[in-house]
């Protein structure tokens, strides 16, 4: 019987390297997009630029503080008989997706990810809550993962619709 429990694995350390860079690369967009219009389309007042300054501020200082807790909250483990995560940092979302309800295993990497050299391993289900998604692995052992949760699932009796 597949039951609720604490997975035993993080994210790759290299996660947070990653998901820094794709908020700071967010921010340096949003800042691209705001200075210029504030400084060629308004009259500049001085409370319009300092609120548009503490706006960016707090998105680079999320964009450190974020990843770092993200890393934190999100676990993974997969066993013979389900695999299992836990997210969220306000709210936390604990999932099992047994072996007998994978319909797809597929892997993702962006450009990213690529460069870290991560992977995401997307686990569709036949559930209506969606498909589970096993953020920022090694780019290897996601390959690796993939493969077994496709030998497990062929092997595991039962229709995953």
């Amino acid at each position: 019987m597949t039951t609720l429990r604490p997975p035993r694995h993080a994210p790759d350390p290299r996660a947070v390297a990653c998901w820094t860079a794709e908020r700071l690369i967010l921010t340096a967009v949003l800042a691209a997009v705001v200075v210029p219009a504030y400084w060629f389309l308004t009259d500049r007042p001085l409370w319009l630029g300092a609120v548009i300054a503490a706006v960016l501020l707090a998105c680079c200082a999320m964009s450190v503080i974020g990843p770092r807790m993200l890393y934190r909250f999100q676990r993974w483990e997969v066993t013979e008989e389900a695999v299992y995560t836990r997210t969220g940092w306000l709210e936390r979302v604990w999932r099992v997706a047994p072996m007998s309800r994978i319909q797809t295993v597929d892997t993702r990497r962006g450009p990213l990810q690529n460069l870290f050299g991560l992977a995401d391993v997307k686990v569709t289900t036949a559930s209506s809550a969606g498909a589970i998604t096993l953020h920022a692995l090694d780019a290897a052992q996601a390959a690796e993962l993939a493969e077994r949760l496709t030998a497990i699932t062929q092997a595991t009796p039962g229709d995953a619709t």
